[in-house]
């Protein structure tokens, strides 16, 4: 086989980094489904909280840094953890996610206001962009928060718990990843290199 038609090989330098962020982001959601399949909704948030507190300490270790969006989940479950525990009231947990999309979202879409695009500050190190790229991407993640924060609400209070956390696993993660592939003509069409490679998956909040 000559040189010309030998199949392209994996570059796992850059795959890995990929590959334990993913790792991370799912680790603990997956942690907190089997153990609320095993157990019950606080014993899964107790364990779902020191997983968090793991996956963060993990990922500076490895990775060397934490992720905007993961820092800012870990400590809301943390805040809305301790709540659940101590108060006996999963209805804290059920609605960090609410919370949280809805920070994310409206942020974003303030940004606009004042003629800030603050997507690029927490996505600049995957993505290069024209100044109208990063206005219509803000636009886009800013909204689907918002729907993710909608959605959150609807399921945990018109379904029992079992099904808000599979709703969680099974629904979010998977929807989060098609949004996020679904942005790759955007990508495109404004990054400043056409040629240049892009990741069409960037750091997600996963988390329930």
């Amino acid at each position: 086989m000559t040189e010309q038609t030998k199949p392209e090989e994996i570059n796992w330098t850059e795959l890995k980094p990929q590959i334990i962020k993913i790792g991370l982001e799912l680790g603990p959601l997956l942690i907190f489904f089997f153990t609320n399949a095993n157990y019950d909704i606080f014993t899964a948030t107790a364990w779902f909280m020191g997983a968090m507190v793991v996956s963060l300490v993990l990922s500076w270790v490895l990775l060397r840094k934490i992720a905007v969006m993961p820092l800012v989940t870990g400590v809301v479950v943390l805040i809305f953890g301790t709540l659940t525990l101590v108060l006996k009231d999963d209805t804290f947990i059920k609605m960090k996610p609410t919370i949280v999309n809805s920070l994310f979202g409206l942020t974003l879409l303030g940004g606009l206001f004042f003629g800030q695009s603050l997507l690029k500050y927490v996505f600049g190190e995957v993505y290069k962009l024209k100044p109208e790229g990063w206005r219509a991407l803000t636009i886009n993640w800013g909204l689907f928060f918002i729907f993710l924060a909608v959605a959150n609400e609807v399921v945990w209070r018109l379904f029992d718990t079992d099904f808000w956390v599979a709703f969680k696993v099974w629904g979010i993660m998977p929807v989060t990843i098609v949004f996020s592939m679904l942005q790759l003509p955007l990508l495109t069409k404004y990054a400043p290199d056409p040629d240049a490679p892009i990741d069409p998956i960037p750091p997600m909040d996963p988390l329930p």
